[in-house]
């Protein structure tokens, strides 16, 4: 393959992840171009024009220029939401962040013999914890005790019944203060009595509560997994305190690494990050897998690994890559 053909990095500005393996691409001397739908139209122009050898044309950023039919591999991270231009009613916003959506978004998911990490209808179709969980279930994970439900009656017997249960949201959606500032919707335990007329809202995620004694990150690339031991937690939610665990690469056991491929087959995914807990006997709770998930706050070492797994395939396509 021409070291002329780049790899593709769509995501926002402030995106660690996606700095972190766009380095390493530097590094490598494969070219990059990198582009944000959110910059579309104000600093982002796409020409493609379909003809019986498929879409031909480019995209052109305000440093870079992409053609169509030569970008090697794309690497689908954390684009921000399709935008409008300034000064239009909501209605007619509305139109252009649609059409941009169906349109950029439909040539970005079309590219002609480029490798995605991951392809964004993937990414989307295995966001949905429902899905998730139902598809971990049948690869043989261990799957807690899971109530979908706006239901109040129906959340207070949940709790009732298993006594110790968690509240989950079921997606990271921005959400702000009055001030502006973001929050962030934690995993938090409920009580029967805290299930109020809220619940009839909208759709709850309630989960019995695994007593975890450590967690597992498992990061899957292709056929290589990556599994790290985390420890430390003083709170039921570790991603609230970082900065107090401790992070050990480990041997993936083979039954876990078995059933993450075939969930990952499931899904037609090349990256997934998945996470358990693992309670006082030693087994491993299935949790979430993020098709999209971080890893570059891990400790150097961990992370350059998952990073170079990354880099090669988008470097070689895929190809030649897994067994």
């Amino acid at each position: 393959m021409s070291a002329r053909t780049p790899v593709l990095v769509v995501s926002q500005v402030d995106d660690p992840t996606a700095d972190s393996v766009i380095d390493e691409l530097n590094r490598r001397r494969i070219p990059v171009v990198r582009l944000d739908p959110g910059d579309f139209p104000e600093r982002v122009a796409v020409r493609a024009q379909l003809g019986p050898d498929g879409l031909r044309g480019d995209i052109r950023t305000t440093t870079r220029v992409a053609d169509l039919e030569r970008i090697r591999s794309v690497y689908w991270r954390r684009p921000r939401p399709y935008a409008a231009p300034v000064g239009l009613s909501e209605q007619d916003a509305r139109w252009c962040r649609e059409e941009a959506r169906y349109g950029l978004g439909g040539v970005l998911a079309t590219l002609r013999g480029a490798h995605y990490v991951n392809h964004p209808w993937r990414n989307r179709d295995a966001e949905y914890k429902p899905a998730q969980l139902a598809a971990a279930s049948n690869c043989g994970f261990d799957v807690p005790s899971t109530l979908l439900t706006n239901d109040p009656r129906s959340a207070r017997a949940f709790v009732r019944r298993h006594q110790s249960v968690v509240y989950k949201p079921l997606r990271s959606t921005d959400y702000q203060d009055s001030e502006g500032r973001a929050l962030t919707v934690w995993v938090e335990e409920v009580e029967p009595t805290s299930m109020g007329s809220g619940v009839s809202h909208t759709v709850h995620l309630f989960q019995k509560r695994v007593h975890a004694v450590a967690d597992l990150r498992v990061t899957v690339v292709g056929q290589e997994v990556f599994t790290v031991r985390i420890e430390g937690s003083p709170g039921l939610d570790w991603r609230r305190h970082y900065g107090e665990l401790s992070y050990r690469s480990i041997d993936t056991p083979g039954h876990l690494a078995h059933r993450v491929r075939t969930y990952m087959e499931s899904f037609g995914l090349v990256f997934g990050a998945f996470d358990f807990g693992v309670d006082r006997d030693g087994r491993a709770w299935f949790y979430e897998c993020n098709p999209n998930g971080q890893f570059a706050w891990f400790p150097e070492p961990i992370t350059q690994r998952i990073v170079s797994a990354i880099a090669d395939r988008l470097q070689y396509a895929g190809e030649h890559l897994d067994p």
